[in-house]
């Protein structure tokens, strides 16, 4: 990743942010050699260690886990940094010139809790997608974060990938015309299914219902933590460790909402979509516990501005486009399709192509307008210092999440459901609004 003085300069120059001024909220600035952010982890260890390397150039003030062995793994590599196992009382703790930003990686039914108390206090925030666990802590989320006027980044790390933004380029540059239809496909399966499909997808775990039984609370575990704003369950090995717990309503939306904030991202970036008009889904009667291994969601975004209508249609597990099953594509296993009115765009994480290949033989790409990323953490520590933009902020990222989550409440309510986003309401069919948000377990309280 660039990283030259230089690199940072042009990075500045081609988005259009020349200061601090920019977004409305101030730099860091703190004397010469000492230009570090003082910075607070919550979740350290899967993705928070992953995210806790990304800024581990910065001061690392205060680590929290609810796992103790993960906290002591962390704390051994930032040994000055104070330890917490419940970040409510990390904020409770740090006084406001103790830290300038919070790095959030914790499991996404507890995302909301661990960002707003830092977004109140005009603390620049990280946090891993999705950004919440549901539409309406999403709207309150990217609220707060403009309120705030701080730097924000959700970690949708492909979106620094340099394929994305060829896409991105070829499609606003018109090379196939205006684009009225999008697919959307991942090949994971995993959510709840029969135990032979489990096992032939590969899910990290197989399950049909609750367990009944409860398993004995790891040690270093405090499962009340990490059960947080959720109703209460025993514990169980088939919640964790690792993302088995994203299938679960409780604590996650499955793939729709996991993967959803990587691949959507593209058609959302590139055609400038936000808040749909209509959703339906498809896939197995709803599961009133466990998310689906395999399901469809179809959104329709209305025109904006010059650009056409949308339709996008999101494909998980053995869902697949009419084009792929025809064979009218390569056969990839995850990617996207634009087709527009001149021609079809295919990609993935790292390639693309135009199609069909004969008509676009000799097709001259358009000029690099957006620059190469800084690195997604670098961006987010860029922000925090010099005022410039982030690319995933939560202002894009928080309507990106809302529309991932509307595709699991049609889902779950069994019908295409009309979008009111202004006012957060389903207006032919109101029922399927309890699914826009949920009660909390006593002592959590979103605020």
């Amino acid at each position: 990743m660039p990283s030259s003085r230089l690199s940072r300069r042009r990075f500045l120059q081609l988005t259009g942010a020349a200061g601090a001024g920019t977004l409305g909220f101030p730099a860091i600035v703190r004397a010469q050699g000492a230009n570090k952010l003082n910075l607070a982890i919550i979740g350290c260890t899967g993705r928070g260690g992953s995210n806790l390397a990304g800024v581990a150039s910065e001061n690392i003030v205060a680590l929290c886990d609810v796992n103790e062995k993960n906290l002591l793994t962390a704390a051994a590599k930032h040994p000055k940094a104070k330890h917490f196992r419940d970040f409510r009382k990390m904020y409770d703790a740090l006084k406001d010139g103790e830290f300038d930003g919070v790095v959030v990686s914790t499991t996404e039914h507890t995302h909301a809790f661990a960002t707003l108390p830092a977004l109140k206090r005009k603390k620049h925030v990280y946090c891993e997608k999705p950004l919440t666990r549901d539409v309406y802590e999403a709207r309150v989320v990217t609220e707060a974060a403009k309120a705030a006027g701080v730097a924000t980044q959700m970690g949708t790390q492909i979106h620094a990938g340099t394929n994305y933004r060829r896409v991105v380029e070829l499609v606003q540059g018109g090379a196939i015309g205006p684009v009225r239809e999008v697919h959307v496909w991942v090949n994971r399966t995993w959510g709840w299914q029969s135990p032979e499909d489990a096992k032939k997808y590969e899910d990290r775990v197989s399950t049909q219902e609750r367990p009944k039984q409860a398993d004995p609370v790891p040690p270093e575990l405090d499962w009340d933590l990490w059960i947080g704003p959720a109703p209460w369950r025993p514990f169980n090995s088939v919640y964790i460790p690792g993302n088995k717990w994203y299938r679960w309503w409780d604590f996650g939306n499955g793939t729709m909402s996991d993967l959803g904030s990587h691949y959507n991202d593209l058609p959302f970036w590139a055609l400038n979509l936000d808040a749909p008009v209509t959703v339906e889904a498809k896939g197995p009667p709803p599961h009133p516990e466990i998310a689906p291994a395999t399901m469809s969601a179809t959104y329709e975004f209305p025109a904006r501005g010059n650009r056409p209508a949308v339709k996008m249609v999101w494909y998980q597990g053995q869902m697949k486009p009419p084009a792929w099953h025809e064979k009218k594509i390569p056969q990839w296993p995850d990617g996207h399709l634009f087709i527009g009115d001149k021609g079809m765009l295919l990609s993935n994480y790292s390639k693309h192509v135009l199609l069909p290949e004969k008509d676009f033989a000799g097709f001259v790409p358009p000029p690099k307008t957006i620059p190469d990323s800084l690195g997604h953490h670098q961006e987010w520590l860029h922000a925090c210092k010099t005022g410039a933009p982030t690319t995933c902020h939560f202002g894009y990222s928080g309507p990106l999440t809302e529309a991932n989550h509307l595709g699991n409440v049609a889902y779950r309510s069994g019908k295409k459901i009309q979008w009111n986003a202004k006012a957060m309401k389903i207006p032919n069919a109101p029922e399927a609004e309890r699914f826009l948000k949920r009660e909390y377990r006593a002592g959590w309280k979103l605020a």
